[in-house]
């Protein structure tokens, strides 16, 4: 595996090996990788030839009072999980090579609607950053596909409208979310958690998981069914951010006439802020 941390490094790599009919997969990653991150590799092997992953702590994404600074850097056990789940190239800028400018002269990318509520209500400008990141990544890569976790399902719909809105040549692909033996979505930001704060975190993926149960027994009032969740989360002593069921094509509330659903929550267990969701049958 080539390991390259500028543009131009990167750039030549991949003009090595793209010839004709040869197709490039992207995985991009703020490192700190997992089992869950190395599923969205092997995915990634199953429909490409070659596998790019990308390791960057991107700034827009983090707000004032967020985990930028200790989010956790383990740059060189990430080099060794990707060499040995078969990963070609390695792409780990720093952060004056994605971003020469300062970020407050940085152009932005934003996608409406979509960025405005959940996840983007509590933190304000948030996919605004991942859109921005994303879309250099996909850029300067140029990857014939792209693979993103489930996991985070709002961010999935925020990228996905992008390339539809800009036009982007890439394909973007979702990857089931891997869970922890007690039902726990794997995270980085897991290793945050205490012991107790772990066993209280389970109740975030037992609710959903109620609440999907409740819909599949013909419970269609969902404002009534969210209470009974967010009453649910309560005992287990988080600060609850939100708990949502939604539109899975476009997170909107649903009505009468709604298509597929999902589930959404997020909540604060300690230091951690845990996001989890669950798409309801018939949901892609």
């Amino acid at each position: 595996m080539h390991t390259e941390t500028t543009i131009a490094g990167i750039r030549g790599r991949l003009r090595d090996v793209r010839q004709p009919g040869t197709r490039i997969g992207l995985v991009p990653t703020m490192g700190n990788l997992h089992e869950g991150h190395l599923s969205l590799v092997d995915k990634a092997r199953e429909l490409v030839d070659r596998v790019v992953v990308s390791i960057f702590v991107n700034p827009l994404q983090f707000g004032p009072d967020e985990d930028l600074e200790r989010y956790p850097r383990t740059l060189a056990a990430d080099r060794d999980k990707l060499a040995s789940a078969g990963v070609d190239l390695l792409f780990a800028p720093d952060l004056a090579e994605i971003y020469p400018k300062p970020l407050s002269r940085t152009t932005r990318v934003a996608v409406p609607e979509l960025s405005d509520v959940l996840c983007g209500a509590s933190r304000p400008g948030h996919f605004q950053g991942v859109a921005t990141v994303v879309n250099m990544l996909f850029n300067i890569l140029q990857p014939d596909i792209a693979v993103f976790g489930q996991k985070d399902y709002q961010q999935l719909l925020v990228i996905r409208r992008m390339v539809e809105d800009l036009h982007l040549p890439v394909q973007v692909v979702s990857g089931a979310t891997l869970r922890e033996p007690d039902g726990l979505a794997m995270s980085s930001r897991n290793a945050y958690l205490s012991d107790s704060e772990r066993v209280r975190a389970r109740e975030l993926y037992r609710t959903l998981r109620w609440s999907r149960d409740r819909i599949r027994d013909g419970v269609t009032d969902y404002a009534s069914l969210e209470r009974q969740a967010a009453d649910r989360l309560a005992q287990a002593r988080c600060r609850l951010d939100y708990v949502a069921i939604r539109q899975a094509a476009d997170l909107s509330v649903p009505d009468e006439r709604a298509g597929p659903l999902v589930l959404l929550a997020a909540a604060w267990f300690g230091a951690a802020r845990l996001i989890d969701n669950i798409l309801l049958d018939g949901a892609d």
